[in-house]
């Protein structure tokens, strides 16, 4: 089984309180291994008013959350049964289980707060092979040589022109090889 993303649907305004209960559910019931990173998904916008700026939080989609999980029938009840929850996105009830984001539909996503499906922590090692989806090298494929974790940031290097050359990528663009 393979940790894969789904939308879940909450009260709308409820989403941080969701994810906090969600959270604390995880950790007592020992779910760690089932249920990953929970996401409200939100941008933060400039905005000037009477000549100040002020930066505000919004979020992208009012009402959902991002749970990263391995749907298991236990994951799958711990989240549907948590307090605000009101459903999965892509389940027709009646028990059946949700269908999970597509990779490029979590990943526009995800790139959009700034943050990869790839966790840098457990998912990519200096030396693992990886394939640049996106920016001016994509299409190539290279060898970790560094990863940067505070900035989700790795140093990749390519073969250019017959040169193995270093460049300096962000999580969200790469893909395991």
């Amino acid at each position: 089984m393979e940790k894969l993303w789904y939308v879940v649907n909450t009260y709308s305004g409820h989403e941080q309180k969701v994810k906090e209960k969600l959270e604390s559910k995880i950790e007592s019931m020992e779910m760690q291994d089932h249920i990953f990173r929970i996401i409200v998904p939100e941008t933060t916008e400039v905005e000037i008013k009477d000549g100040v700026k002020k930066e505000k939080t919004k979020k992208m989609f009012p009402g959902y959350i991002l749970v990263e999980m391995v749907m298991s029938d236990e994951a799958w009840y711990i989240v549907r049964n948590t307090p605000g929850v009101t459903g999965f996105i892509g389940s027709s009830g009646k028990g059946a289980k949700p269908t999970p984001l597509l990779p490029q539909e979590i990943d526009k996503v995800l790139a959009t707060m700034g943050m990869s499906r790839l966790d840098s922590d457990s998912d990519l090692k200096v030396g693992d092979t990886v394939n640049i989806i996106d920016g001016p090298f994509k299409g190539m494929t290279g060898k970790i040589d560094t990863v940067d974790k505070e900035n989700n940031r790795l140093n990749v290097l390519i073969d250019l022109f017959g040169q193995e050359t270093p460049v300096e990528v962000e999580l969200f663009q790469v893909n395991k090889a």
